[in-house]
């Protein structure tokens, strides 16, 4: 049980980053969707979405896998904490100033194929936000080893709080200002582009998310052994097309959208931004991965070593796809209140989030079971899943996304995270069995699904808000009473919550 509560409550500070700064983030969908409704701004928008699609992949190949690879060396033998930081960071400096020196060289064919010609300066700011992303993951990820998730999350929120304020006052308030002046600001803000503006906001956040880890990087000495960083890259370089096909499968789908949906080059973005906007809804069960994320890779190399590590591994998953579940019915029941969260303009997409949510819960289900070939330094057959996932995100998207839009997209996410999570079970209990309770997951499982379908046929007999409303209430009170009955044992024991469950439980037995 201790296990579980350090992870609990480093997921809680994760969990509190990440929430905040998720939070904080999606302020800017309200004021990015109901400030930019016209039919050019969504088209612009859809623009920023593709751009972000190649951010996300560009950075798998500038950190190159050295942030698992750092967590996992630390933990053995003979291995100098000292050394490890300065040849990690060190490496991420080098190859950071040679990747974006090589890519500049080439930025008017590279804007010319995702689509900003005329704009090749967007490929100069995106390799900026990239460089400086880059530059912070060693140091965070040393804050993740020391357990320190108070200043990480400090360091993330205030980041983004940055790009929070600075999305307000380029959309809000910028253009009433430069509307009323007739000098420089009316110049300056008539050559802007939404888009541009917005990367420059990111480029703020990540430059300011760097200044806050002086302390953790002014130590650099630019030592570099290079022993320790074959060692490294030994085992960070299967990840690099594994991160890759991971990230393709998370994001390619809005590139291919644009690509390959029928109809203009102005309606394809505005397909775009709708998708990209109504994914943003999946907000609760994606916040809680990201939080699980961070906690959880530096405390399973940790635990690696326990007898009882396994059965701990196994009772993290059954609480993660509880959370999980919890997350998934929290969104989809109230669907009819979290769809305001986008303007008008961008609702149609709305049928997608359920789709979506199904997908990511997959997908944390398989972030937890990978930890087996991570412990097992079998990161290949990580890669090989991730691999086979992405041949099923690209021909899925290929065949039905001129037919069906962005329901293929959403569909397609959600076959690719789920076979890959069935293939991760199945190959990992061969090699690294770890004993889940499958039959009592399962029947979580089965119970959201059944919860969220007699939902869905109460919406079809009306649409009064209210009723829909309470009935989702009432649904989501029936799975908390399942898992109440069903962990009892357990959440007594648990901290803080354990009396608060031995007392409604004494209460429901007098009754």
């Amino acid at each position: 049980m201790s296990g579980i509560k350090q992870l609990a409550g480093q997921t809680v500070w994760y969990g509190l980053s990440n929430i905040g700064g998720r939070f904080l983030n999606y302020l800017t969908t309200p004021i990015i969707t109901y400030l930019v409704g016209s039919r050019a701004g969504q088209a612009e928008m859809g623009t920023y979405q593709v751009l972000y699609v190649y951010i996300a992949l560009l950075n798998i190949v500038f950190t190159y896998g050295f942030e698992t690879a750092y967590f996992r060396f630390s933990n053995k033998e003979g291995i100098s904490q000292r050394s490890l930081f300065q040849t990690a960071f060190t490496s991420h400096i080098i190859s950071t100033v040679c990747f974006v020196l090589l890519i500049s060289l080439f930025k008017v064919p590279i804007g010319n194929f995702i689509g900003v010609g005329g704009h090749y300066e967007y490929i100069i700011w995106c390799l900026t936000i990239i460089g400086f992303d880059t530059l912070c993951v060693i140091p965070l990820a040393r804050l993740r080893k020391e357990g320190r998730p108070k200043k990480y999350a400090f360091v993330n929120l205030a980041g983004i709080a940055v790009y929070v304020l600075l999305t307000i006052y380029f959309l809000a308030v910028l253009p009433e200002s430069a509307a009323k002046s007739t000098g420089w600001l009316h110049d300056w803000y008539s050559k802007q582009t939404k888009t541009g503006l917005l990367l420059k906001a990111n480029i703020m956040q990540a430059i300011v998310t760097f200044a806050l880890l002086f302390k953790e990087w002014r130590t650099l000495r630019f030592e570099f052994e290079k022993s320790l960083w074959r060692q490294l890259w030994r085992y960070s370089s299967p990840m690099i097309i594994g991160g890759l096909a991971g990230m393709v499968n998370e994001v390619i789908d809005r590139q291919m959208l644009e690509k390959l949906y029928n109809g203009s080059v102005q309606e394809s973005k505005i397909q775009v931004a709708i998708y990209g906007y109504c994914y943003k809804l999946s907000i609760f069960i994606t916040l809680f991965i990201s939080a699980f994320k961070m906690a959880a890779e530096p405390f399973f190399f940790n635990k690696s070593q326990d007898k009882d590590a396994v059965k701990v591994y196994a009772r993290v998953m059954k609480w993660f796809v509880i959370t999980l579940a919890i997350a998934f019915l929290f969104t989809a029941l109230f669907l009819d209140i979290w769809k305001f969260i986008v303007g008008p303009a961008y609702r149609g997409g709305i049928g997608v989030v359920p789709v979506l949510l199904a997908a990511n819960l997959c997908l944390g289900v398989y972030y937890n079971l990978s930890i087996w070939y991570k412990l097992a330094d079998k990161l290949r057959i990580g890669m090989y899943i991730t691999l086979f996932g992405a041949a099923i995100t690209f021909f899925g998207n290929y065949y039905f996304i001129p037919k069906f839009g962005y329901y293929a997209c959403a569909w397609t996410t959600f076959t690719c995270y789920f076979i890959m999570m069935i293939i991760c079970y199945k190959v990992g209990q061969k090699i690294f069995p770890i004993p889940y309770n499958v039959k009592k997951i399962t029947a979580y499982l089965v119970a959201m699904l059944l919860l969220y379908f007699i939902h869905m046929g109460i919406g079809a007999l009306t649409s009064i808000l209210v009723i829909r409303v309470l009935a989702g209430m009432l649904l989501m009170g029936l799975f908390l009473l399942l898992v109440l009955f069903a962990e009892k044992k357990e959440l007594e024991r648990m901290p803080f919550i354990g009396g608060y469950v031995v007392k409604l439980m004494d209460k429901k037995s007098l009754a």
